[in-house]
């Protein structure tokens, strides 16, 4: 081939690659304004928004500033949290130009993973000043407790290969193992047995450390009782209180190996996120032991400050520092050493006691464990989601009205044509919306799409049966929190991607832990005083229904993390091995729980009688006559069923059969219909209006903050586009690439 001639091909293919990086910028500086009101410059500058190279994207600040630092010296480079996104300034402009020109469409290598940067001038960039939240009262962070060589010896004195329990009460836990020593602390109910110690007390080899908080004043009693846990990497433990009636005030936590990040919440809201580095102790009395929520998200990375706090009595806000990066987890060991309590707690806090507290009602006979493994998720999912979805069908059905306006919003943006699927369609609530077709675990709830002429077939979430890459579009509510472990609701993302052609975008929503954000209670919670737990049979008000009164959605970016978390008095302790039952209307106190439904088929079928068939009937035409790109006065929410989906919360609307519909009768009192026979029973004989109304349980995981970014981030050849919170629900709007 001729010099001149093969220099021309090869023009030509840059120039289609250029344009190709141009249009994928455009796109990108339209999606930063759109989604995040991000406006970018025409004319360079010296500051960059770099889409794609967010926290939110699983990219590290190193990682990020080893690219850019290439095409200059940096001014700043500003990370936010959970944002898929990233500013960046030079020293010069022209050390951005060259940013600029070299980096747009260059893909950089985070892990296993892969992204694709796109930069865009902006006229400025404003850097928040860093602030610091002070630790919770009485509790107390030493870093650099024990040497390395005592780390060393303490981690060499667990024999985690000894399985006989009568010694150590060894337990494998579904985001840990677990030793315990000198007494075992009980799962099942959150206590301990007091006249029954283990065989092996505390190992020796934990004398001089515990002596040593003596001498420092930490305690002034030795303890008794020894947890071990060991975290790998991707595993945590649930928001949780130690039982006051089981150990006296002070609790110390020595973290060995690798960093993580402990929040603590408190009742008003307040969340304090605390780097542990390794050899560091964790004192906590006070007002930090009794009244504050500890916990561990599960997760592979953790977003810290670059630096660590210089004060241990201050740790950064991490919901709205910039000086942030990822540290990825590596094996934590934890030492907590406790003194068993042998009289009742007198502490002041008797709100979040249980030894001041009136007994509460009886709890479920035996409710089911968290699930350790494959088949023991598809079974509980069975018996705590399709089946009650399959036995509430009717009733749920009845309880699901307007769409939810940021959904339709999403539908309607869609070109004309677009092929659109719902998966976890429930009773068709979008398909009124937006025509097209949808599936859902559900029989019950397909057989209610077909009756109201939708397009819709049964199938599960994690393997719907249509080609890949055959939808533009795909939505996702409030089903993927029905799923009971990590890899399942992975599964399910990777599912939706599957579906997608290159370039499509899919909308998830998810129950949201925070039903408290940014100092506005979710609907779920407002409508707590409009319950009637002397009635069972009152009118459940869920968030739909506020929606139907067009009152103002409460919709945040989810950059901010003063999402307000309010325990509620008499709640149940989180336990470990079994479930807990949720007491709807309140706030949350563990992500994997059973929520109540207490089904009203009589009362329904009577008020239909008496006129409320004749207001249904007018709202099902209604149906019909709206077009496809405006939200029907009545179309059915049930979008998170596929996998035998609740609502996610009251507030928010599943159609997947969720909390969003909860009832509003008090559920402190769990009805023998709790049994696994009883609440799978997949139908049940019509109760009189005199008889109690049965209660069913749902299996949910509610999703803290961040959570679903980072779920999403781990399946490759997708970018967040953008992450909100909608009245309890945490929601991302994802975009396949356009190579996959």
């Amino acid at each position: 081939m001729d010099a001149s001639v093969k220099n021309n091909v090869i023009a030509v293919r840059r120039s289609k690659e250029d344009k190709k990086v141009l249009r994928k910028q455009l796109k990108a500086s339209h999606t930063l304004l759109k989604h995040e009101g991000i406006s970018t410059a025409p004319q360079p500058t010296k500051s960059l928004v770099v889409a794609n190279g967010g926290l939110g994207n699983g990219v590290s600040r190193e990682e990020l500033s080893a690219a850019l630092n290439e095409m200059g010296e940096l001014e700043t480079l500003i990370m936010h949290p959970h944002k898929p996104y990233a500013f960046v300034t030079y020293r010069s402009e022209e050390s951005a130009r060259k940013a600029h020109i070299h980096l747009n469409g260059k893909k950089l290598q985070c892990g296993e993973n892969s992204v694709t940067l796109y930069l865009s001038y902006v006229d400025s960039v404003t850097c928040e000043k860093e602030e610091s939240v002070p630790l919770p009262e009485g509790l107390v962070l030493v870093e650099n407790f024990v040497s390395l060589e005592e780390e060393a010896l303490l981690l060499a004195a667990i024999d985690w290969s000894s399985t006989n329990e009568d010694v150590t009460a060894q337990k494998a836990l579904k985001h840990r193992r677990v030793k315990h020593y000198g007494f075992e602390f009980r799962y099942d109910n959150n206590n301990v047995d007091k006249d029954k110690p283990l065989a092996a007390g505390i190992p020796q080899e934990c004398l001089p450390v515990l002596e040593q908080c003596v001498k420092n004043k930490h305690i002034d009693i030795m303890p008794d009782q020894l947890t071990v846990n060991q975290y790998e990497s991707g595993q945590g433990i649930p928001p949780h209180m130690d039982t006051h009636s089981a150990f006296e005030d002070t609790i110390l936590s020595l973290s060995l190996g690798a960093k993580t990040v402990m929040e603590f919440r408190h009742p008003d809201g307040r969340i304090v996120a605390v780097v542990l580095p390794g050899r560091s102790l964790l004192v906590m009395k006070g007002e930090s032991r009794y009244l504050w929520t500890h916990g561990i998200t599960p997760r592979k990375f953790d977003m810290v400050p670059v630096c660590d706090p210089q004060s241990p009595a201050h740790t950064p806000d991490l919901g709205t520092h910039s000086n942030l990066t990822l540290n990825k987890r590596g094996t934590r060991t934890s030492f907590t050493f406790r003194k068993i309590r042998h009289e009742p707690c007198r502490c002041a806090f008797p709100s979040a006691c249980d030894s001041q507290v009136a007994p509460s009602a009886p709890s479920m006979p035996s409710p089911p464990s968290l699930p350790c493994c494959h088949a023991d998720a598809a079974l509980l999912e069975k018996e705590y989601v399709h089946r009650v979805y399959d036995a509430i069908a009717s009733h749920f059905s009845g309880t699901r009205h307007s769409p939810w306006p940021r959904v339709c919003h999403f539908l309607s943006s869609l070109p004309p044509g677009s092929v659109l699927a719902d998966v976890g369609c429930g009773n068709g609530k979008y398909l009124g919306v937006n025509p097209e077709f949808g599936c859902d675990r559900s029989i019950a709830l397909v057989q209610i799409c077909t009756e109201r002429g939708f397009q819709a077939f049964v199938s599960d979430a994690l393997s719907v049966p249509l080609r890949t890459a055959s939808c533009d579009a795909c939505i996702s509510i409030a089903v993927i929190h029905h799923f009971s472990t990590q890899e399942r609701r992975l599964a399910a993302v990777k599912e939706l991607v599957r579906l997608l052609k290159p370039g499509g975008r899919a909308l998830l929503y998810v129950w949201a832990f925070e039903q408290e954000y940014n100092q506005q209670r979710s609907k779920y919670l407002k409508d707590q005083n409009k319950e009637h737990p002397e009635n069972p049979s009152a009118t459940e008000n869920t968030p739909e229904d506020s929606q139907d009164a067009h009152e103002k959605l409460s919709i945040h970016s989810s950059r901010h993390s003063e999402d307000n978390y309010r325990p509620v008095e008499n709640i149940r302790d989180v336990t470990d091995g079994k479930l807990s039952v949720h007491t709807n209307r309140t706030a949350f106190n563990t992500q994997d729980l059973l929520v109540p439904w207490h089904l009203k088929e009589g009362k329904k079928r009577v008020e239909e009688k008496s006129g409320e068939g004749g207001k249904k009937d007018k709202r099902k035409e209604m149906s019909k006559k709206t077009s496809g790109n405006t939200c029907s006065a009545y179309s059915l929410s049930s979008i998170a069923k596929l996998d035998g989906n609740p609502d996610p919360s009251p507030g928010f609307d599943s159609n997947m059969s969720s909390g969003s519909h909860l009832d509003t009768s008090d559920v402190s009192k769990p009805s023998p219909s709790c049994n696994t026979s009883q609440t799978s029973s997949p139908t049940l004989k019509l109760e009189s209006e005199s008889s109690p109304a049965p209660v069913y349980h749902r299996y949910y995981h509610v999703f803290q903050q961040g959570e679903l970014e980072q779920l999403c981030g781990q399946e490759a050849g997708v970018n967040v586009q953008s992450s909100y919170h909608d009245q309890g629900n945490w929601c991302v709007i994802l975009e396949k690439d356009m190579g996959r």
